[in-house]
C-alpha cells in the first residue's frame, strides 16, 4: 500500500553538526565500541593522555579498569559508541585498544548500534531468532517447547512477552543482553515503574516470575551459542551466569542433561551446523574483535540480514529512517513501505510490526509526544543523501549519551516539518519576495492547525506581493495550498477523516464542502478516480 505521506525532496542543506560529549554518568558501565565514521574524536580515560580517533577508526575501551572516561567529537563528526556485552573483556582485549575499521563493515556497524538501541530482533540481527525457528513447518509449539526436555535451537522456546510497557522494555533489554544482572529494583528505576509493579506485571502476563523469566531467557541464548560451538565457559560468560557450575546445575535442571553432553549430542545431529541468527551474529562480533586485533580481518559480511520487530505498540510517536535499502511497516492487514532516504513517523498507540529487508539498514531519529504531535495514521518525508550524515548524528543524540550539551529532542519535529514544509512548496505557486515567501513557508509548516497565520498578522507589502507573484490574496493562496495538498494525500490513499485534519479541518462535512469547492469533485470521488487512475 501507498502511505498517507507527504514526499519531501530533501531540499536545502543539513544544519552543521556540532560538538557532542559523552561522560561516564550517562553511559552504562559495559564494554564499549567507539567508531568515528566521519571527523574525529578525543577520549580520554582518568584524565590521562588523549587518544585521538580519525574517520576510519575506532577504539575499544574496556569495561572495568577505568573509573571515568570522557570522549568529545570535533564539529562535523558521526561517531557510534556501541556497547558489548560483559563477556567480550574475557576474550583477550583488557585494554584500551585503537584499531582500522574497513569500508566493508561500516554499514554493519550503523545496523549494529539499530539494533542495540530498537526492539529489531536480535543481538546483531534478529532478537527473537528461536520464535522465527519456531514459525517453520514441522517445528513444535511455543507452549510444547517451553515445558519439554529437548534443548536444541529448533526445540527451545523464547518465553513469551509481557504486554506491560515496563516490563516488556526490560524483557526486550534481556533478550538483547541476557548476561545483564540489574536487581529487580534496578531495572524498576530504569523503566519508571516499582520493583512490585514490575514483578507483578511478568507474572501475570507471562506466567513466570522475573527470575523465572530471565532463567528461561538466559538458558535460551546458552541452547544457541553451545549449538553454535561456543565452549560452556565463554556460554556462561555471555549469558549471564557467575561460573561454569551455575550454567551447567541450571541447563541440567532443566533439560535433565549436562551443557556438555549437549553439544555432544547436537553435534551428532543432521544440519548441526546450521546457526541461529542470534549465534551466527555473535559470530560476527567474534570477526569484529578479531579485527580490533589485527589478527586475521575477515571479510565483511555481503548481506546483511533482514530484520523485524515483535508486533508492539509505542506509547509515543517514533520516527525512523531508512539509510539503505527498503522495509516496511505493518499495521493492521495495511502494509506501508519503507524507501531510501525515508524517514516515517509511527503513530503512538498504533500496535504494528516494522521490518527491513536484506542489505537495509534503518536508524531511529527520535520520538514525539503525543501533546507534541496530532498523530493517527503513519506521516512521511524524504530526505536526500546530502543529509545521510546529519540524520545519522540526530539517531545517536537520540539513543545514545554521545549528544550536545544543548541536544533538544524536540528539534527533530522541527526538522521534520521544515521538510514537509519544502514539498508542500512544490504543489502551490510561491512568492519570490523573501518576506512573503518567509511567511508563505511559515503558512505551509502550520497548514494542519486550525488557526495558522492570519492575514491581519502580515503586513500590505506582504499581502501585495502575494496578489502580483501568485495572482492570489494571501487567504485565496492559503486555501489552494490546503486544497493542494489535500489532493496529493487522497491520491495516496489517506481516508478523507485524516486528510481533513492533516490540512486543519475539526470536521469532515466542512472540509469536504471546501474540497469539493475547489476541485469540483467530493474528496471520496476524486479518491476513486484516482485510484482507477492509478491501475
Amino acid at each position: 500500500m501507498v502511505v498517507p505521506s507527504l514526499f519531501a525532496s530533501g531540499a536545502g542543506d543539513p544544519p552543521p553538526i556540532p560538538t557532542a560529549r559523552l561522560g561516564s554518568a550517562n553511559s552504562p558501565v559495559r564494554p564499549l565500541v567507539l567508531w568515528v565514521r566521519t571527523g574525529a574524536a578525543q577520549l580520554r580515560l582518568d584524565g590521562g593522555p588523549v587518544l585521538c580517533l580519525r574517520a576510519g577508526e575506532g577504539a575499544w575501551i574496556p569495561a572495568d579498569g577505568w573509573a571515568e572516561r570522557a570522549i568529545i567529537t570535533e564539529p562535523g563528526t558521526v561517531a557510534f559508541p556501541l556497547w558489548l556485552h560483559a563477556g567480550v573483556s574475557a576474550w583477550g582485549l583488557s585494554e584500551l585498544t585503537r584499531f582500522d575499521v574497513p569500508s566493508g563493515w561500516q554499514d554493519w556497524l550503523i545496523q549494529l548500534f539499530n539494533l542495540q538501541v530498537t526492539p529489531f530482533s536480535g543481538r546483531g540481527y534478529s532478537l527473537d531468532a528461536i520464535e522465527e525457528l519456531l514459525r517453520r513447518p514441522g517445528s513444535r509449539s511455543a507452549a510444547a517447547a517451553v515445558v519439554g526436555r529437548d534443548p536444541s535451537p529448533q526445540g527451545f522456546a523464547s518465553p513469551s512477552m509481557p504486554r506491560a510497557l515496563g516490563a516488556r522494555a526490560v524483557a526486550e533489554e534481556l533478550i538483547r543482553d541476557p548476561a545483564l544482572d540489574l536487581t529487580v529494583e534496578q531495572w524498576a528505576a530504569r523503566v519508571l515503574s516499582s520493583a512490585r509493579t514490575l514483578r507483578r506485571d511478568f507474572l501475570a502476563d507471562t506466567g513466570f516470575t522475573f527470575e523465572q523469566w530471565r532463567l528461561i531467557c538466559r538458558l535460551g541464548a546458552a541452547v544457541e551459542f553451545l549449538a553454535a560451538g561456543y565452549d560452556v565457559d565463554q556460554v556462561a560468560v555471555r549469558v549471564g551466569f557467575a561460573s561454569r557450575n551455575g550454567l551447567t546445575r541450571a541447563f541440567k535442571g532443566r533439560f535433565g542433561l549436562t551443557p556438555h553432553e549437549f553439544g555432544r549430542q547436537l553435534s551428532a545431529r543432521p544440519g548441526a551446523g546450521r546457526l541461529t541468527q542470534r549465534a551466527a551474529a555473535a559470530r560476527q562480533t567474534d570477526d569484529l574483535i578479531r579485527m580490533m586485533r589485527k589478527t586475521d580481518t575477515p571479510a565483511a559480511p555481503e548481506i546483511l540480514p533482514a530484520a523485524s520487530t515483535p508486533s508492539h505498540t509505542n506509547d509515543i510517536h517514533v520516527l525512523s529512517w531508512m539509510y539503505r535499502g527498503s522495509g516496511y511497516l505493518d499495521i493492521g492487514d495495511q502494509r506501508y513501505e519503507r524507501e531510501r532516504g525515508v524517514a516515517t513517523w509511527i503513530p503512538a498507540e498504533t500496535e504494528h510490526v516494522t521490518g527491513l529487508r536484506e542489505d537495509s539498514v534503518s536508524l531511529p531519529l527520535g520520538n514525539a509526544s503525543t501533546g507534541d504531535l496530532q498523530l493517527t495514521v503513519p506521516l512521511q518525508v524524504r530526505f536526500s543523501p546530502a543529509w545521510d550524515d546529519y540524520l545519522m548524528f540526530c539517531s545517536i543524540s537520540a539513543r545514545s549519551g554521545l549528544r550536545p550539551d544543548d541536544h533538544d529532542p524536540r528539534r527533530i519535529l522541527d526538522l521534520f516539518a521544515e521538510q514537509v514544509a519544502a514539498q508542500r512548496a512544490l504543489s502551490v505557486p510561491m512568492p519570490t519576495n523573501p518576506r512573503a515567501r518567509a511567511v508563505a513557508m511559515e503558512c505551509l509548516r502550520r497548514i494542519g492547525e486550525p488557526g495558522g497565520t492570519h492575514d491581519g498578522d502580515v503586513g500590505a507589502e506582504i499581502h501585495r506581493a502575494f496578489r502580483d507573484e501568485t495572482g492570489m490574496t494571501l487567504g485565496r493562496w492559503r486555501y489552494a495550498a490546503r486544497m493542494r495538498i489535500a489532493r496529493d494525500l487522497l491520491a495516496g490513499g489517506a481516508p478523507p477523516s485524516a486528510v481533513a485534519r492533516r490540512t486543519g479541518y475539526a470536521h469532515l462535512p466542512t472540509f469536504s464542502a471546501a474540497f469539493s469547492r475547489f476541485h469540483g469533485l467530493s474528496p471520496r470521488d476524486y479518491q476513486q478516480r484516482a485510484s482507477e487512475r492509478n491501475q
